[in-house]
Parts: C-alpha cells; structure tokens; sequence
C-alpha cells in the first residue's frame, strides 16, 4: 500500500465552486484513490439565478461527476449554498453546514482553499471548514491542510493579504495526467493557453512544484495543522 493512504487517512477536500478541487488537489485525490484510501469532495456552492441558469449548472454537475469518476473520489457531496453570494449568507449557516459535513464523514485529513484567495467565498469558506475542525471533542480532523487554486490563490495582495508559502508537498508525478483529464472534463470551466485555468498553465505549475522537491510533478499545500 502507498503510504500516503497512512499519512493522509481518510479525507475529506473542501471545493468552494466545481473544480476547485481538480485545480489544487486533483493529483492527491488520485492518489489516494489508487491507494484505496476513501477520499470525499464537498462542494459548497451552487449558482443561483439570475445570475447562472439552471442548465448552465448542471451541466457543471456533469463536469464534477464526470471529473471526480477520472479521479476515483468515493463520495461528492453537494451542501448547495449560493455561489458568489456567500457574504449574504448569516455565517452561522455555512458554519453548519460544512460542520454537519464533517461531522458525518469524520476525516483525518481536511484539505480547504486557501485563506488568502481573492474570491470571497474561497475566504469564507476557509474560516467556516476551520471551525468545523476545532478539537473542541476526541474526534476531529488531524491534518489539515490549504491547497493553491490557479486564478484565485496567485492573485492576492502581496504584503497586504497571507502570502502561499508552501511546506507540504506530495509528488503526483504518477497521477499529474489523471488530474489534466479529470480537469479537462470541466469544458465550461477549462480555457485555452496562455489562460491560466488551461491545461498548459496546471501542468505547468505542477511540474514547478515538483521541480522544488526534486520529482516530476506535485502539488503543494499549506500546513495549518498536523497532530501525530
């Protein structure tokens, strides 16, 4: 058995829009999956009209679907708070929300966007998954972990917002073209080269992070928590 499936244990990535998970963990998750570790994907948004139509977002469904079986992810979980309308929304409930997710898939691993995203819901959503994780009983989540999303991690503020200084990487150089696949299933999202959400543009970042440990491919993280 890979050894990963030991380090990471049963886990749970939190994606605040579809393919956010593909973008910044995809290569993990695929992983994982091979080394029959059961991985969970909880998308916490949904598009709302007027602004998204109902076509427009389950056609986006499809993708995630579709993505996540090139992945191997065990379960997704849909928890359908507004997109891009999240700071509308009484904190309380998302803090619900992703806590009763939590609650009920119990991970060793909590693996979350980045706090310093320029997108809104992405900041949110990380202080929420970070309540949910609080070791406030025995059963809570002992790693925890930021993942990078291209077009949202690398356009904060620089001095003004946190910074992504990666200190966890894990080698995908088995799984980098899973991980394109599985993002090339997002055809409404995927955009063409020099596009930074283009396929060009995530291996590209993928094989900068692997040339930083010496590997073909990886993908980085932020440590924000690890009880051993």
């Amino acid at each position: 058995m890979d050894s990963i499936a030991q380090r990471f244990g049963r886990t749970l990535v939190i994606a605040p829009h579809p393919d956010d998970e593909v973008l910044g963990a995809g290569g993990l998750i695929a992983r994982l999956a091979d080394a029959g570790q059961d991985t969970f994907v909880a998308v916490i948004t949904k598009g709302q009209p007027p602004a998204f139509t109902e076509a427009s977002v389950a056609a986006v469904r499809d993708e995630a679907r579709a993505a996540h079986a090139i992945l191997g992810v065990t379960e997704t979980l849909w928890l359908d708070q507004p997109a891009a309308e999240l700071s509308e929304v009484p904190h309380m409930q998302l803090n619900a929300a992703i806590g009763e997710t939590v609650r009920t898939i119990r991970p060793d691993t909590l693996v979350l966007p980045f706090l310093g995203d320029i997108h809104l819901d992405h900041q949110l959503i990380f202080n929420s998954a970070m309540v949910a994780a609080r070791p406030r009983q025995a059963d809570y989540p002992r790693q925890v972990l930021a993942y990078e999303c291209l077009s949202e991690t690398n356009w904060n503020a620089p001095y003004l917002t946190p910074g992504f200084l990666p200190n966890v990487f894990v080698d995908i150089s088995a799984t980098l073209e899973r991980k394109l696949e599985a993002m090339q299933a997002f055809k409404s999202q995927l955009q063409p080269a020099p596009n930074e959400r283009s396929l060009e543009a995530l291996r590209a970042l993928a094989i900068l992070r692997g040339a930083t440990i010496h590997r073909a491919a990886a993908e980085a993280f932020v440590n924000i928590r690890q009880v051993s």
